[in-house]
């Protein structure tokens, strides 16, 4: 019997590398891609013209000041981010401004997951970042300063090392996100560098007109947009990016301007035809393979009740502890664990199949029940799985990078054409 393939990137920081998916000749395979599917990414120089236009500010060498303490913040793994890619272009406009590296500091934002250690640091800034300047983490439980409450009541307590400098800046990306519409601007203030008492209360008190790719009236993001005034950050830098997590758009500025100009590229980018009524859907969850949930967003539009999902992630750490939802015990965890909580998106399948060289029993019972879900090491493993379950004619479609796509019947709804 003859086969058909394809291939998908997995690894991301570690690797980014192609692996290969085998199915049998006789089924019905659809590869469902995003439009700017491998765009090319900026050069050099189009990327420091973008620095250089900034949306709502001066331009960053204007801001700075010889005598300035700079903070840059920069987002954690589970973020696609290539900050080395980015950082270095923002490190020459400082310079040009008469920052010396004396006066610059790196504070990872991981908002509620886990601080990055050094190995992890270094696959995100780039080694010579790592060794040339103080690289810190934030942490939600101590050494943040109150700036004041939003108008919504959410009261603002964030980093103090980046509150006390006198020129504040952020690098990140425009992603999307079934809560803010899309990552990036103000978000990397709120959650990233707040205390656990900001973060609970927004998260708990803010869930209105939120969505995957919704930005115009969400009050999750109106109110993290006014946090992030409120702490004072003063420059913004946000790209958007291809399958392949290179740059194919960068935007700097004002933390509102910059990312309202990012989710217009975003939208015409990530948008995705999808396949209907699926027998079999395959999830790559490259690049945020450490937060499998974000790899669900296709299913109500895809699978057709009963069908199978298989999520594939290369994860180095296994799945991402969440510091507010997570689970730490056996019937308990963060202020906003929920013990019945299930994916909603997943209770549509007969069978979860996770293909993963690392999933830890907790991972797995968070996924699904053992009776619904297989753990599988390797494609192989899968395939074997699928076929068993599957006959002639099986019906696949396959999302080579499940957490950036949205569907384009979300599209439409949400007025983006």
């Amino acid at each position: 019997m003859g086969t058909q393939k394809i291939r998908i990137r997995v690894n991301a920081f570690f690797g980014d590398e192609e692996i290969e998916l085998v199915f049998p000749e006789n089924w019905t395979l659809q590869e469902c891609r995003i439009a700017g599917h491998d765009k090319p990414p900026l050069s050099d120089d189009e990327m420091r013209r973008a620095l250089q236009k900034p949306f709502g500010t001066p331009r960053l060498r204007e801001m700075a000041k010889k005598d300035n303490q700079v903070c840059i913040l920069f987002d954690d793994l589970p973020k696609p981010t290539p900050v080395s890619r980015i950082a270095p272009f923002v490190l020459e406009e400082l310079h040009e401004g008469g920052v010396s590296d004396e006066q610059i500091r790196f504070i990872c934002a991981p908002g509620t997951h886990r601080p990055l250690i050094y190995p992890e640091f270094a696959a995100k800034l780039g080694r010579e970042i790592v060794e040339k300047y103080p690289v810190y983490n934030h942490t939600i439980w101590e050494n943040v300063v109150d700036m004041g409450k939003t108008s919504r009541g959410t009261p603002v307590h964030v980093n103090r090392e980046f509150a006390s400098c006198d020129l504040r800046i952020a690098i990140g990306s425009v992603f999307p996100h079934p809560l803010a519409g899309f990552g990036g601007g103000g978000k990397i203030i709120m959650p990233g560098i707040c205390g656990i008492e900001t973060i609970d209360y927004h998260h708990k008190n803010m869930e209105k007109n939120c969505a995957l790719g919704r930005v115009d009236g969400n009050i999750f993001r109106l109110d993290l947009e006014e946090a992030a005034r409120l702490a004072g950050l003063h420059f913004k830098v946000d790209a958007v990016l291809n399958n392949r997590r290179e740059v194919v758009g960068l935007f700097a500025g004002d933390l509102v301007e910059e990312h309202r100009a990012g989710v217009e590229l975003a939208r015409q980018l990530y948008k995705t035809e999808t396949v209907a009524d699926a027998d079999v859907l395959v999830l790559n969850s490259y690049p945020d393979e450490c937060q499998l949930v974000r790899s669900m967003g296709c299913i109500p539009a895809s699978l057709h009740e009963g069908g199978d999902v298989v999520i594939i992630t290369h994860s180095h750490e296994g799945q991402n502890l969440h510091q507010w939802a997570g689970r730490f015990g056996t019937d308990y965890g963060g202020r906003g664990y929920k013990p019945a909580r299930v994916y909603a998106y997943i209770e549509k399948a007969a069978k979860i199949i996770v293909v993963a060289p690392h999933l830890s029993k907790c991972d797995r019972d968070m996924i699904g029940t053992p009776e619904k879900l297989t753990w599988c090491k390797t494609w192989v493993e899968a395939l074997a799985e699928l076929t068993g379950r599957h006959g002639p004619g099986t019906k696949v479609g396959v999302y080579p990078y499940a957490p950036m796509q949205v569907p384009f019947t979300v599209c439409s709804q949400q007025k983006w054409d």
